[in-house]
């Protein structure tokens, strides 16, 4: 053991970084476009079988999220939840994105219903037309923790 092991934390099993993922409901999103980076946090649903949705909303005119998310092959997202004793839990999931279909909007809004932030908003806004809901197909998770699982 050496005195980093107490930072660096324990590999999170696939339960743990489900759990996370279920229990989280906000994080940040990764994409690229023409070589430029784009983070911005976000709220998500998780369907506890490696799907995250994503809704965008409003935004900005230049659709700033949408741009980046269609021109990446692959999109990362990162959620971490840190205790008030100091131990937390963070979770890498990444894989590639896309816009969805109107047919799979009940989906992605059960997902949402279950664990994203704020999921009440879903409800004033009627997105089965045209969703502006987004899939991370989650192909590579991993996780660490410290102090707890």
């Amino acid at each position: 053991m050496t005195q980093y092991d107490a930072l660096l934390g324990t590999e999170m099993d696939d339960a743990a970084i489900d759990d996370l993922l279920t229990e989280a409901g906000v994080g940040v999103l990764s994409t690229s476009a023409d070589g430029v980076p784009y983070g911005v946090p976000l709220s998500f649903g998780y369907d506890g079988d490696g799907t995250l949705y994503f809704v965008f909303l409003g935004g900005t005119s230049e659709l700033r999220k949408e741009t980046y998310a269609a021109q990446s092959d692959v999109a990362s997202f990162a959620v971490v939840d840190v205790a008030p004793d100091g131990s937390w839990r963070s979770v890498i999931a990444a894989g590639p994105i896309d816009r969805i279909a109107s047919e799979e909007w009940d989906a992605a809004r059960e997902a949402m219903a279950d664990n994203a932030y704020q999921a009440t908003h879903l409800t004033e806004h009627e997105f089965r037309d045209e969703p502006n809901v987004w899939a991370l197909e989650a192909r590579d998770r991993s996780g660490r923790a410290v102090g707890r699982q």
